[in-house]
């Protein structure tokens, strides 16, 4: 379980302290599917962020199944079973997609292991897993790379900020067949991911709702997504100033 107690997140923008983040509490249960959504600039990646390690909060508690990783760097956190999956994946020039899957499951993994991580993903492995990490693969090839090499390290919990970032309706479609896969397949773990895909909140267990650095409400799907259905500005709408701010 993940519980955010009082988290902070304030930053210098030149004129003096900013806050992005305003006394953010909420909880992520075992084998729960969870989505963050929210108006653009609200501080949902900086959440993904801070949950990673990535970033580190100006006050509140993080902790996860009862320890406190509030002061843990990412690899820390890595090491407690907390996988971060890029809004951009990474490209690795000179590195194979097989090579990227055996670092992230921490050992040498067979082919046949390899081509069963892609094939979940709906990529043929004949067609992968000797390819280089690099240019030469689209947006949502890499996208669905990088969730196999979640997969292959088998992590508690998996956080993906906003992943359907930077890919076409093809990849998305196949984006959402992979979240379903994961979802059925969840066991004890759990999914966080930060999106406004309406599609994507559709196979949620919990949503949770951020504006103006606060949670403004969580719950069950049933209960939180009818209140967002019609309100496509309320969930997608950008605050230009505020983006800035959360990108910083």
């Amino acid at each position: 379980m993940l519980e955010l107690d009082k988290i902070q997140y304030r930053v210098d923008d030149g004129n003096g302290p900013v806050e992005i983040l305003k006394d953010v509490r909420f909880t992520v249960g075992d084998n729960k599917f969870t989505v963050i959504t929210g108006p653009n600039g609200g501080g949902k990646s900086t959440i993904a962020k801070i949950i990673a390690g990535v970033a580190r909060p100006t006050g509140g508690t993080i902790r996860f199944d009862g320890e406190d990783i509030t002061d843990l760097d990412i690899t820390g956190r890595a090491r407690r079973g907390i996988s971060y999956a890029l809004q951009q994946p990474v490209r690795f020039k000179g590195i194979q997609v097989i090579d990227l899957l055996r670092i992230a499951a921490g050992r040498e993994l067979s082919v046949a292991e390899s081509c069963d991580q892609l094939s979940r993903v709906g990529l043929c492995a004949r067609d992968y897993i000797y390819r280089e990490v690099n240019a030469s693969l689209s947006g949502g090839e890499l996208k669905r790379i990088e969730i196999a090499t979640v997969l292959a390290r088998g992590t508690r919990l998996s956080v993906f900020d906003e992943p359907e970032a930077g890919i076409d309706l093809w990849s998305f479609q196949s984006l959402i067949r992979v979240f379903q896969m994961m979802r059925e397949e969840i066991g004890q773990a759990s999914i966080l991911v930060i999106s406004h895909q309406e599609r994507i909140l559709e196979i949620a267990d919990e949503i949770i709702v951020v504006a103006n650095g606060r949670i403004e409400r969580q719950g069950p799907r049933e209960e939180i997504l009818p209140t967002l259905i019609g309100t496509a500005s309320a969930v997608t709408g950008c605050d230009r100033l505020e983006g800035r701010r959360e990108r910083a």
